[in-house]
């Protein structure tokens, strides 16, 4: 879902003047996979280097609440607020504040649930209220609603481990929203959008199941984003061909971008009009498009700490900065794309780990902004005890 509603709200309040979504990052059915990645890249995009895996020594993966008392929001410097990781290869969900400290971390020992393992989370973010996740297992063919209290699995939708098309399947699915009591989805493999109920039935399908073709809205080609915008409008990504796609509240097709990136991945909306999407590839980079698709700013570089490998969403922040996830640097960083500086990272470039300070494939952030939300966020987790 891939920003959370609350980052959607907060967006249509900011402009990003100069600088202005995996998402998925699954081939479509007729692309062959990258050997020994759960993430994959089309064949006909530009060539893709494997990612450097340098090994530290790592911690337990057991996971577990960290005592919140005393950790009074931060109101200053780049991250006025909190970060929702989803730590993909750790199998984890991580809720990081300003000064590196792990608030939330789920799964968190203690907690019995009969979904199943919790297994290589590709996305998350916050429902409306904050009291909720809904993360999005993509290898793992499952998406699920996770109560931030408790920790449980309060809602889910397919059937974990076994890909499908049919009711209560799906195969790929990416960047999972809450929408107004609705749940929608991009299920890429099988190239269409769902829109679910909370009893778990399908109430609107965008794209013929299986056909994998550029033809919003009656087919999409690997469709890995789907991000809602006010107005009930959404932002479409497709992996093949590198569109991005702009449906209205009756999934109508409002305009078609052809981006010139090789890989797009979780558009968002600016407040300006433009788009801020992730060029999932190496070299890679987030740009700001204006309506036409020229890039008129753009973050990355070929070598040094601003080079970038395979970032898979980017989200604006106050102020005018942009948080992302360098998925393949194992990193979260927030960079100022006027001045080309990383203010804030979370994670060891080229380095993966579970411990303090470590990420494993970092693939999906959410913002949870230092409001009401988030002050009641933190009051039902130190109510909890965690």
């Amino acid at each position: 879902m891939k920003i959370g509603l609350m980052l959607l709200a907060l967006a249509g309040l900011l402009g990003l003047s100069a600088c202005g979504r995996s998402q998925a990052r699954i081939s479509p059915p007729h692309a062959r996979p990258l050997a020994g990645r759960s993430q994959h890249v089309p064949t006909h995009h530009l060539a893709v280097v494997a990612k450097p895996r340098r090994k530290v020594k790592t911690h337990s993966t057991r996971a577990h609440h960290v005592k919140t008392a005393g950790h009074a929001p931060n109101l200053e410097g780049p991250l006025p607020g909190m970060l929702l990781i989803a730590d993909k290869d750790n199998n984890r969900l991580l809720l990081v504040d300003q000064q590196k400290r792990i608030i939330w971390q789920y799964p968190h020992a203690g907690v019995s649930t009969t979904a199943g393992p919790f297994l290589i989370p590709d996305d998350a973010f916050f429902t409306p209220s904050g009291n909720a996740i809904i993360a999005t297992e993509e290898d793992y063919h499952v998406i699920r609603e996770i109560d931030v209290p408790t920790g449980k699995v309060i809602w889910q939708y397919g059937q974990p481990g076994v890909p499908g098309s049919g009711p209560g399947y799906l195969n790929g699915p990416d960047d999972a929203y809450w929408v107004k009591g609705l749940v929608t989805v991009a299920d890429i493999r099988n190239c269409r959008i769902l829109v679910l109920n909370g009893k778990e039935q399908v109430v609107r399908q965008y794209g013929r199941t299986g056909v994998c073709a550029h033809d919003p809205p009656r087919a999409f080609d690997a469709p890995n984003g789907d991000t809602p915008l006010p107005q009930g409008s959404m932002l479409v990504s497709e992996i093949s061909g590198s569109w991005v796609d702009r449906l209205d509240a009756r999934g109508r097709l409002v305009w078609a971008m052809h981006t010139p990136l090789a890989y797009p991945s979780d558009p968002q909306m600016l407040s300006n009009g433009h788009i801020l999407v992730s060029d999932y590839t190496l070299p890679g980079r987030v740009v700001e498009l204006d309506p036409k698709g020229r890039i008129v700013a753009s973050f990355g570089a070929d070598a040094g700490p601003n080079l970038l490998n395979h970032p898979s969403l980017a989200i604006p922040l106050p102020h005018g900065l942009v948080a992302l996830n360098d998925d393949w640097n194992h990193r979260v960083i927030i960079v100022n794309m006027r001045t080309q500086r990383i203010l804030w990272q979370y994670g060891t470039t080229g380095t993966y780990g579970s411990g303090p300070g470590l990420l494993n494939n970092p693939d999906g952030i959410d913002f949870l902004p230092n409001t009401v939300v988030g002050e009641r966020v933190m009051k039902l987790l130190r109510s909890r005890g965690g």
